[in-house]
């Protein structure tokens, strides 16, 4: 299991686990969410959550993991951009160690 800070002081934090980071690399749901100038706000954060709605509502079985990805760690109540921006690193690390 991981954490990833949520905001700029450290006290809010997200739990990220292995299986959450699978269920974004089978999706690819981080590949093109930035755009070119690398800034990442509350603009990509909301992109991302509409890809993740869009998916959900796509398939005719719930996938399982990715709804535990989206409840555990996409909206969760603490995430904001830093927490995107954290979770983007974690997963470009996490893709490096496996």
């Amino acid at each position: 299991m991981y954490t990833i800070q949520a905001n700029p002081s450290g006290t809010r934090t997200i739990s990220v686990e292995d299986s959450h980071l699978e269920t974004i690399q089978k999706y690819e749901l981080l590949d093109g969410l930035v755009n070119s100038t690398g800034i990442i706000d509350e603009e990509t954060l909301g992109k991302l959550r509409l890809t993740l709605r869009s998916i959900l509502e796509m398939q005719d079985i719930v996938d399982k993991d990715l709804l535990a990805l989206s409840l555990d760690v996409i909206y969760h109540n603490d995430m904001k951009a830093l927490g995107l921006k954290g979770l983007i690193e974690l997963y470009k690390y996490w893709l490096t160690k496996k």
